[in-house]
């Protein structure tokens, strides 16, 4: 029997539903020359009977492993897959039919060493799962670095793929967690591998199910931005430093309304004219007024998680 030519490798730990809405999503893909091969990072609750419901339907792995991480866990899946490509999607995420379609359609023009895509809100989604998923991808929050511009693009582990002669020269992940994805990314730009973003192979990610585990979630994103940092000189740009600085200036907000009521006015008005700026961008996204609303909070939570986490691993090195 031909190998496929793409591998796709789901790790997944205590998500069993989740994976279930994947796994269904991936029985619809148009190019259908992939297997799929699910990484169980030591669950308590495994996703085995969701792995037997699609094995009628799917060419589909399972296997089970002792809890590492999601970095080794693919890794893991790596050495077991049989395909050309290996493509990592979280297992939080929904793909659309088109999505090996696009990739192939990209390889038309140039054969690329490794890919990834943006990751966006789906209407089937909570209003906040909505919400959070375009404060992770507006240019308000995040710059537009998360796959939303091809410059200096770094695939993220939501949505990536990678050839195998790349995991064979790079060896795959070297973190645990905690932006395995973005050091690796940043490994293949200095071993001069073609890495491109594909804009039409993005994929549907469902984010947290409330704010509370979205600010743990977001501030492991600002604690992983320093650990790379720390791995790859040069790694945390200004851009990182931006929700930091948004933290402190909340913190200060209040006494300096008390030392100098004018000067601590123009600052609240600044936040105040971002929030909106935020809440209409939302909106024209959205055409949800629920979904704006809710982006507010979302993007609060997910700028002072951030830079939380950031500040948090700055000043553990430092001391």
């Amino acid at each position: 029997m031909a190998s496929p030519k793409y591998s796709i490798i789901i790790p997944v730990f205590n998500r069993p539903q989740e994976l279930d809405d994947l796994l269904q999503s991936l029985t619809k893909q148009t190019f259908t020359d992939f297997e799929v091969l699910i990484v169980e990072d030591g669950s308590t609750i495994t996703s085995e009977k969701v792995f037997e419901k699609y094995s009628q339907h799917l060419p589909i792995q399972y296997f089970f492993k002792s809890n590492s991480g999601p970095g080794p866990s693919r890794n893991f899946g790596f050495g077991k897959a049989k395909g050309e490509y290996f493509v990592v999607f979280d297992s939080d995420c929904q793909i659309p039919p088109h999505y090996l379609e696009s990739v192939e359609k990209s390889f038309v023009s140039r054969k690329l060493d490794a890919w990834g895509g943006p990751d966006r809100g789906h209407k089937n989604f909570t209003p906040l799962q909505q919400a959070m998923a375009y404060t992770m991808s507006s240019i308000f929050t995040t710059g537009g670095i998360r796959g939303g511009k091809s410059k200096d693009f770094q695939p993220r582990s939501f949505n990536m793929g990678i050839s195998r002669e790349v995991f064979e020269i790079t060896g795959g992940f070297h973190f645990d967690r905690f932006a395995e994805d973005i050091e690796l990314s940043i490994r293949m730009k200095e071993l001069g591998l073609l890495v491109a973003l594909i804009p039409n192979a993005y994929v549907f990610h469902q984010r947290r199910t409330s704010l509370k585990k979205f600010f743990k979630q977001v501030a492991n994103f600002g604690k992983g931005r320093v650990l790379v940092g720390r791995a790859h000189p040069g790694a945390v740009k200004l851009v990182h430093w931006f929700p930091s600085f948004f933290l402190l200036g909340l913190f200060l907000l209040g006494p300096v309304l008390i030392i100098n009521f004018r000067l601590g006015q123009i600052g609240l008005s600044l936040y105040l004219i971002y929030l909106l700026a935020i809440l209409a961008d939302s909106f024209k996204n959205s055409k949800s007024i629920e979904v704006a609303l809710l982006s507010v909070p979302a993007s609060l939570v997910q700028l002072t998680g951030y830079g939380w986490g950031f500040l948090k691993e700055i000043f553990r090195f430092i001391t």
